[in-house]
């Protein structure tokens, strides 16, 4: 198991951080964050569609890497967002995941059937609207762009209504789009990866596996985790997969929980702060430290690096990371399509038309539908203190596909005029589901206060 050696100082803040839970954290990050990404869309749209769009293109397409010998490893700048960067965001998507299914929302069965079920209804019939488009030609691999939400947006939307929204509402939109995050990487791993190749596979495994040793025998060199972990993303990288997928497959061997149990931990804590206290320990620590009092303390910051779980710790220190910089980048340099005339042929398209119906249309019917069979079941509950009409709007939201939809998207469709259409689609779908979320869950929250 990773373990994450964080110091004393990183405790203190997170318990200076007050009585804000994990969920509230997560909302707020995604929240800024959201603003950030409609800025660089508004930013990526005019740029593209500006006198200087041959420029936007061009870095896209520049040539970046290294070579050594007469071999050469090289990407394109978009190749890099994609495959680089996106692998970290996919290993926080990952720990996200892992945490809600050991400790978190899906954890117990009667907590996680209803945003499975209406995540699973969210997917499968946005795929079935696609198809029904887009049943032959270079389109009918688009089915999973429809797939995908935006956890971002949504949860940024969200927070636009303020603390009118019940606390049961965010969590069943924040679960549901983690299963739908699943989802989405299933279908990146099974049906939008290259050729097989089993070597590199097995190699990339191997990594792991020396990862999982080295975390194990509590190895603290950053370089060599370093090392291993390029090896699994190359390794992952070469034999076909998509690249990203590392980045789940390295979040896997990340615990969620303690190394050691909290009530053992406080004991401790409380010995070894007893001892302090009765020791000669004074401000001027640097000089008149004793070699007894600096073995105590060592104990101390061993033993709070070990009760802080390696899972949450990074998702608190990568969080800022996917929501401020990743994700905005990649909207940057992936949301530039050029408007003309044409958009109207692009919404007529069977692909542009697909994508649209399938995020607007598919989005709220099968997550309301799923929602409703297992509720009218009894084989879930409704969240406390929310509306049929406030999963309509949740519902909606969960229509922006946006990065999710343009990344599968990418992966999808190889003809760059389909490419086009299809982002056209995600582009209108989510602007109509944003505004439309919106205004239906500000009517609920309304009529909910009365």
């Amino acid at each position: 198991m990773i373990c994450v050696h964080l110091s004393v100082t990183n405790t203190q803040r997170q318990v200076s951080a007050g009585k804000k839970s994990a969920t509230a954290r997560f909302l707020q990050s995604e929240a800024t964050g959201s603003i950030l990404l409609l800025i660089c869309t508004i930013t990526a749209l005019t740029w593209a569609n500006s006198p200087w769009s041959p420029a936007y293109f061009r870095i896209i397409e520049a040539k970046i890497g290294f070579t050594w010998n007469e071999s050469r490893f090289v990407l394109s700048f978009g190749h890099w967002i994609n495959d680089g960067l996106m692998a970290l965001f996919f290993f926080v998507v990952g720990l996200e995941i892992k945490r809600e299914i050991l400790i978190g929302e899906l954890s117990a069965l009667k907590k996680a059937v209803l945003p499975v079920a209406a995540a699973v209804g969210g997917m499968v019939l946005p795929a079935v609207i696609y198809i029904a488009l887009n049943r032959q030609g270079a389109g009918a691999r688009g089915w999973g762009i429809p797939m995908a939400t935006d956890i971002a947006f949504a949860v940024g939307i969200l927070a636009l209504l303020g603390q009118r929204v019940p606390v049961g509402l965010k969590i069943f939109l924040t679960a549901l789009a983690i299963v739908d995050d699943l989802g989405a990487v299933t279908v990146i791993a099974l049906f939008y990866s290259d050729r097989l190749s089993i070597g590199p596979l097995i190699a990339a495994g191997f990594f792991l596996v020396l990862l999982a040793f080295a975390a194990r025998l509590r190895i603290k060199r950053v370089v060599v985790y370093a090392v291993l972990v390029i090896g699994v993303w190359l390794g992952v990288f070469v034999s076909g997969i998509h690249a990203t997928v590392a980045g789940i497959l390295l979040a896997m061997i990340v615990p969620v929980r303690s190394r050691i149990d909290p009530k053992r931990f406080l004991a401790f804590a409380r010995h070894r702060l007893a001892e302090l206290e009765r020791s000669s320990l004074t401000d001027e620590i640097t000089t008149t430290l004793k070699s007894d009092e600096m073995e105590t303390l060592v104990e101390l910051h061993q033993t709070t690096s070990d009760v802080i779980p390696a899972g949450p710790a990074f998702e608190r220190i990568l969080h800022p990371v996917t929501a401020y910089v990743i994700l905005p980048v990649f909207a940057l340099f992936n949301a530039g399509v050029v408007i003309d005339t044409r958009i109207v042929h692009a919404l007529a398209n069977p692909v542009g038309l697909g994508v649209l119906l399938g995020l607007s249309v598919g989005k709220l019917v099968g997550i309301t539908v799923a929602s409703w069979l297992v509720i009218r079941c009894q084989l879930a509950d409704m969240p406390v203190g929310v509306t049929w009409a406030q999963i309509h709007g949740a519902a909606i939201l969960a229509g922006v596909g946006f990065t999710m939809a343009l990344f599968v998207s990418d992966l999808a469709l190889e003809n760059e005029q389909l490419l086009g259409f299809s982002k056209v689609g995600i582009l209108a779908a989510s602007v109509l589901c944003a505004a439309g979320g919106y205004c239906v869950l500000r009517l609920a929250l309304g009529r909910a206060d009365k």
